[in-house]
């Protein structure tokens, strides 16, 4: 499979990704914190049997391009990929791919270096950090592993040492600078964090609240990328409705008005998977309706004839090919595997 592998240039959050050592393929068409949300879990979606065929196909290609060292890539490509498997209960040496969980959690955590930051020799950024650090939490809340614990403690509290005076978060390790795509992914890691019983300091959460609220576009219900960006977009709004969630504004109006945003503008092909990350979550909180008709929308979507490969993986290269199948095919699961409820950070 190493013959698959191929190195892109990294610089910003394209190239935390970039540089994940994606496997590219040919061309193609086919501070309430603590406070629960009010909604219970919405039963009335669920996973059917096809649904679960394409999960399963998709771990089986996922656990075959997993690289000798345990990784996927860069600390975000390991990352992405072990909340794939964990999102439906594969755990370090647990299920069918127990031992491919544990090779990529040994993975990351070798390469922790000594100042918590998770980057390893591919490259990286604030924004890998910030996917490894949530994968990480979920390990320790699903396992209790004291260890994964220790690393992962050191892990938050370089994120806690780099927000900036305006609350968010940049691509160095250092307090900078910020923007809403990299804001979204330490406020993950803390909220996993802080459901896991480490220290988040309710001033760090309420001022991320302030920072998000800064790239608010009141005019549209929107979100920019910075405050003084121009033009709010699908997957900004959708990573700026996740953090007021995970900060614990389950019911605050601008959750209501992001929502109605998502659904007027529709996503975009250059941010596709990147958005519908964030918007599969943050919909999901919301529940009802608006989930029944989302996921509904990226089932028939991501099950169409054709879309999924015959070997397991989703790859389009009309949207964000640049970051590969690994990429999209972990995206594509965790969308998929939200009602199995699994995973703590996309529980209610």
């Amino acid at each position: 499979m190493k013959r698959w592998v191929s190195f892109l240039a990294a610089a910003l959050f394209p190239a935390c990704l970039a540089g994940a050592g994606l496997m590219a393929l040919p061309a193609q068409e086919p501070p309430e914190a603590d406070k629960p949300p009010p909604a219970p879990f919405d039963d009335r979606v669920t996973i059917d049997p096809e649904v679960q065929a394409a999960i399963d196909k998709a771990l089986r290609f996922l656990a075959r391009v997993q690289l000798s060292d345990g990784s996927w890539g860069n600390t975000a490509m390991t990352g992405f990929a072990l909340l794939a498997f964990m999102a439906n209960g594969h755990l370090p040496n647990q299920g069918e791919h127990g031992k491919v969980v544990s090779a990529g959690v040994r993975h990351l955590i070798t390469q922790t270096r000594e100042d918590g930051y998770l980057i390893n020799a591919r490259g990286g950024n604030m924004y890998c950090h910030g996917i490894a650090a949530l994968a990480l939490t979920q390990v320790v809340s699903m396992t209790g592993d004291e260890d994964v614990r220790k690393v992962t403690k050191k892990a938050i509290d370089l994120i806690l040492k780099t927000q900036n005076y305006e609350g968010g978060w940049r691509y160095d390790p250092s307090p900078t600078g910020a923007d809403i795509s990299v804001t979204i992914m330490q406020v993950m890691a803390l909220r996993g964090a802080k459901d896991i019983g480490l220290h988040v300091p309710d001033k760090v959460l309420e001022n991320s609240i302030k920072y998000i609220n800064r790239c608010r576009d009141a005019r549209t219900g929107g979100y920019r990328y910075m405050p003084y960006s121009a033009g709010a977009g699908f997957a900004r709004t959708a990573a700026g409705i996740c953090v007021l969630q995970l900060c614990g504004k389950y019911d605050a109006e601008e959750i209501q008005q992001g929502v109605r945003f998502l659904e007027r503008v529709g996503d975009d092909r250059a941010h596709f998977w990147y958005g519908h990350y964030y918007a599969a979550h943050a919909l999901n909180q919301v529940g009802g309706e608006v989930w029944e008709r989302y996921y509904k929308r990226m089932r028939d979507f991501l099950l169409a004839p054709g879309y999924q490969r015959p070997t397991g993986e989703w790859y389009d290269p009309r949207r964000e090919p640049q970051y590969g199948p690994v990429y999209q095919t972990s995206i594509a699961v965790l969308i998929l595997s939200i009602p199995a409820h699994y995973l703590p950070i996309y529980q209610k």
